[in-house]
C-alpha cells in the first residue's frame, strides 16, 4: 500500500477543493445561453459572474484573516456550502428569469462561498510546507485553473442532457453535487502543529496586517496583480463568445446563424476552447510557481507580463481561430501563473503568520480585476458587436505594459524592514 506523507495529503485534498470551487472559470459556456434564453443583454449576465469574483476577493480578504480563530475546516465547509446554493439559487432565477436573483445568487452568495473555500487551502499548505513552497501552492491553484475542464467538459454536458437542457436544472444539479463534494474534501484541511517559529514570534509578526497592507510596496503588488487578473478575466468570461464569432465572420454571409445544428456546433467549438483553456490555466499555477522557486517571485512575475503584452498585440492582428486558440491558452497559462506565484510571494515577504491575511487582502485585487476584465469585453460586444475582440485586445495590450512598469517600483526589502 502506498503511504501519502501527510503534509501531500493535505495537498492533494486541497487541489480537490479548488477543483470544484474551479468550476466557477466555465461561466462563459453558460454566457450566451443565458442571454438567449432571457433576453438580458451580455453586460448585464455578465455582472453575474463579475460580482461573484468580487465577492471571492472581499470574503478572501475577511476569512485569511479569520483562519486561526475559526480553522481551516469550518471556514472552507462554509464557503462551500454557500459556492453550492449559489447554483441552486441561480437555478431559481433562470427559471423565473429574475436577474436581481441571480445577481444575488451566483453573485453575493456564491461568490461570498468562493472566498471563504478558496484562501483555505492556499494558506493551509503553505504552513506545511518550508521548502518547494512555490511547487505546492501552485499545485493546489492549479486545482482551481482545471475547475472550468470538469465544468465544461463533464457536469455542464452530463447534467444538460440529463434535463433535457433545461439550463435552470442544470443549475440545480451542479449545486446538489457540489453540496456533496466540497465538504468531502474540505475535512481534511487542518493547520499543522504550531512551530516554535510560530509560537515565539517575533514582534514584526505580532503586528496587524493593516500596517503592511497600506505600504506602497503593497499596492505596487496589488496593482501588478489586479492588471494580470484583468488579461486572464477578459477570456474566461468571453472566450467562448469570442471565438464564435471568429468562427462565424470566416463563414459565408448567406449562413443562417439561428440554425440549431449550427449553434450546437458552435457551442461546442467555444466549450472545447474553455476545457483546452482551463488545462493551461491549470499547469501555469503548477509550472511558474516551480519556476519562481528557481528564479525569484517577481522576476518571473514580469516575464508572464512581458510575454502576456506580446500576445495581446499579436490578438489585435490575427483572426484565424487557431492562433487565437493558441494565443488565449498563452494568456491563460500566465494568468494561472499569476496565482501560482503570489502565495509563495507573500509568505516569503510577511512571514507565516500573517501569510494568509495578507494573501487575503490581496485577493481584493482578484475581486476588482473579476469586474473589469469582463465587463470591457461586455460592453464592447453590446455597442461593437463586430469589434468587440479588436478594442478589448488593445486595452489588454495597454495594460499589460503597465502592469510591467509598475513591476519594477516594487521594493521586496522594504516589506521585510517595515
Amino acid at each position: 500500500m502506498i503511504r501519502i506523507e501527510k503534509k501531500w495529503f493535505i495537498a492533494i485534498m486541497g487541489t480537490i477543493t479548488h477543483l470544484c470551487l474551479g468550476t466557477v472559470y466555465a461561466w462563459s459556456f453558460f454566457q450566451t445561453p443565458i442571454t438567449e434564453i432571457s433576453g438580458w443583454s451580455n453586460a448585464e449576465v455578465a455582472w453575474a459572474f463579475s460580482l461573484s469574483i468580487f465577492m471571492l476577493g472581499v470574503m478572501a480578504a475577511w476569512g485569511g484573516n479569520k483562519i486561526e480563530k475559526y480553522g481551516p475546516r469550518n471556514l472552507a465547509l462554509m464557503g462551500g456550502f454557500l459556492y453550492a446554493l449559489g447554483y441552486i439559487g441561480s437555478a431559481y432565477a433562470i427559471y423565473s428569469q429574475s436577474l436581481w436573483l441571480l445577481y444575488l445568487s451566483f453573485g453575493l452568495i456564491g461568490g461570498s462561498g468562493l472566498g471563504l473555500a478558496y484562501v483555505v487551502p492556499v494558506a493551509t499548505v503553505s504552513r506545511w510546507f518550508t521548502e518547494k513552497q512555490g511547487l505546492a501552492t501552485g499545485m493546489v491553484v492549479m486545482g482551481f485553473g482545471l475547475g472550468a475542464l470538469v465544468m465544461s467538459k463533464l457536469l455542464a454536458p452530463l447534467f444538460l442532457c440529463l434535463s433535457n437542457y433545461d439550463l435552470s436544472k442544470t443549475f440545480l444539479y451542479i449545486g446538489l453535487t457540489l453540496i456533496v463534494l466540497l465538504p468531502f474534501s474540505a475535512f481534511f484541511l487542518k493547520l499543522p502543529p504550531s512551530e516554535k517559529e510560530v509560537r515565539n514570534a517575533k514582534s514584526s509578526l505580532d503586528s496587524s496586517p493593516y500596517k503592511f497592507i497600506f505600504s506602497r510596496s503593497f499596492t505596487v503588488l496589488w496593482l501588478v496583480f489586479m492588471i494580470n487578473i484583468v488579461a486572464g478575466m477578459i477570456f474566461i468570461s468571453f472566450q467562448s463568445p469570442l471565438l464564435q464569432d471568429i468562427l462565424k465572420l470566416r463563414m459565408p454571409s448567406s449562413t443562417d446563424f439561428s440554425d440549431p445544428k449550427l449553434i450546437a456546433s458552435l457551442s461546442v467549438s467555444g466549450a472545447s476552447l474553455i476545457a483546452i483553456s482551463s488545462v493551461f490555466n491549470g499547469l501555469g499555477r503548477f509550472f511558474w510557481g516551480g519556476v519562481s522557486d528557481k528564479i525569484g517571485r517577481i522576476t518571473t512575475f514580469r516575464i508572464l507580463l512581458a510575454l502576456q503584452a506580446i500576445i495581446f498585440i499579436g490578438l489585435i492582428f490575427i483572426s484565424h481561430p487557431v492562433l487565437f486558440v493558441i494565443f488565449v491558452c498563452i494568456i491563460l497559462l500566465c494568468y494561472g501563473g499569476g496565482f501560482g506565484i503570489m502565495p509563495s510571494l507573500i509568505n516569503d515577504a510577511y512571514g507565516k503568520k500573517l501569510m494568509p491575511a495578507i494573501y487575503g487582502a490581496i485577493l481584493t485585487a482578484w475581486g476588482v480585476g473579476g469586474i473589469i476584465g469582463p465587463q470591457i469585453v461586455a460592453f464592447m460586444k453590446d455597442n461593437y458587436p463586430e469589434s468587440a475582440g479588436f478594442y478589448a485586445f488593445i486595452i489588454g495590450s495597454l495594460l499589460m505594459i503597465l502592469g510591467l512598469g509598475l513591476s519594477y517600483l516594487y521594493k521586496g526589502k522594504e516589506i521585510l524592514e517595515a
